[in-house]
């Protein structure tokens, strides 16, 4: 029988020291977003709705499409059997969680990423093989921005927290792996159709949330995710809510948009939206873009950019590659709304600009004002016209839900904080 109760779990955020370079990291992750689905690769064609109706049944409620074809994958060992996936390990703000994996479990850090969707271990903690271990044989290979993992698919036992077990979760077993230091991999919380080509005589493999779910340990596909904002160096705390939301976290309800049917953002947590500085004044009409927690800033397309730059007075500082604003312009700037669905989503100034007290980490002057609006480095119109990153997401409770192919986003405490 399903638990009728949702699982929340903390993790662990943390700002990367040298962040001065998070805008080049955001910018390099937006464009990796943007090609990773080229014409003739695994996800040619194909939709999360596809690989959701594909790998469910159908199950949403929503009528199916025609059946996709399977895509063919390329021989072991050919790179492009490797589905383009992002750096987490480069972004500005990583964000990690103990998953054990075994019987005994053992217990590894690793990297969780909404914008891939394996999980594997072995990067820095070697693989330890136990009862509940199986290997298929399988060959894994996931290009990530400037590293990547190569290894073996093996079903296990993984465990998240106390309460969520997962009995034969496909998981990669690094065999080489480049660029994750620090860490032993990555647990991919991404739509299920990017694991697509990635594993060897495997068309898409189930996720660690697909699992959790047609195991019956969690009632619904959905994971929910809280961010504490910060103005201290260090850590910052997090909580991921798998099948469901936790009520403490936000205010009144989460409002729910399907995920946009716009390529390229349709292949990640893609959603329609219009943002207008002020009111009254539109500087990115109806388009489409992602949320996404493995992006720093709030990245948008460059026409909206150099509106939003005019709109606030603000100068290019050349050290970070941030916009600045003096005193006086802080004190006149207004809100950007996001007309997201029926819903007007208000980041406030405060919001809009870097902590202040964690200026040091941008390479930066501690009197200044930087703002986290930044340019994705293409106009608008390329189908993925902007990235609601950490910036936007510390103020709003963020909901990914497979079962209903859909985002979900709702106002929070420290949605009108000023603690900026």
């Amino acid at each position: 029988m399903a638990h009728t109760a949702h699982h929340t779990l903390p993790f662990e955020a943390r700002i990367k020291h040298g962040a001065k370079h998070i805008l080049a990291h955001d910018r390099a992750r937006a464009q990796k977003l943007m090609k990773g689905l080229h014409p003739h690769g695994p996800m040619a064609g194909l939709c999360m709705r596809d690989i959701f109706h594909h790998h469910h049944g159908g199950s949403s409620g929503a009528p199916p499409s025609e059946p996709p074809q399977p895509a063919p994958v390329p021989p072991a060992g050919d790179p492009q059997a490797a589905n383009d996936s992002i750096d987490v390990t480069d972004a500005g703000v990583t964000y990690t969680m103990p998953v054990g994996v075994g019987n005994p479990p053992t217990q590894y850090t690793l990297l969780i990423d909404t914008g891939s969707s394996n999980t594997w271990v072995g990067a820095d903690k070697e693989y330890k093989p136990t009862s509940t271990s199986h290997s298929t044989r399988n060959q894994v290979i996931v290009t990530y921005g400037s590293g990547s993992f190569t290894g073996t698919e093996y079903e296990d036992k993984v465990s998240l927290g106390g309460n969520l077990v997962i009995q034969k979760q496909s998981i990669g077993v690094a065999s080489k792996a480049t660029g994750f230091q620090g860490v032993d991999g990555i647990l991919g919380i991404g739509p299920v159709g990017l694991t697509v080509g990635t594993v060897h005589n495997t068309r898409a493999v189930p996720t660690i949330t697909d699992n959790l779910f047609q195991q019956k340990v969690i009632p619904t596909e959905s994971i929910g995710i809280s961010f504490n904002p910060t103005t201290a160096n260090g850590s910052i705390n997090g909580e991921l809510t798998f099948g469901g939301t936790d009520l403490s976290h936000y205010s009144k309800d989460v409002n729910y948009v399907p995920i946009t049917k716009t390529s390229p953002a349709s292949h990640y947590w893609g959603i329609d939206q219009t943002i207008s500085y002020g009111k009254d004044m539109p500087i990115l009409k109806s388009r489409a873009g992602i949320v996404d927690t493995g992006t720093t800033l709030l990245m948008i397309a460059s026409d909206a950019f150099k509106a939003y730059e005019k709109a606030t007075g603000a100068t290019m500082d050349n050290t970070t590659g941030l916009l600045t604003v003096t005193q006086e312009q802080f004190k006149k700037m207004q809100s950007l709304y996001f007309e997201i669905g029926s819903t007007a989503y208000e980041l406030i100034p405060n919001a809009q600009i870097w902590p202040r007290a964690l200026n040091d980490m941008l390479g930066g002057e501690a009197d200044k004002i930087y703002l986290i609006v930044a340019d994705m480095g293409s106009n608008s119109g390329s189908g993925l016209d902007f990235i609601n990153g950490f910036g936007f997401l510390q103020r709003f409770y963020s909901v990914y839900d497979t079962t209903n192919n859909r985002v979900g986003l709702a106002n929070t405490p420290s949605t009108m904080a000023t603690t900026n």
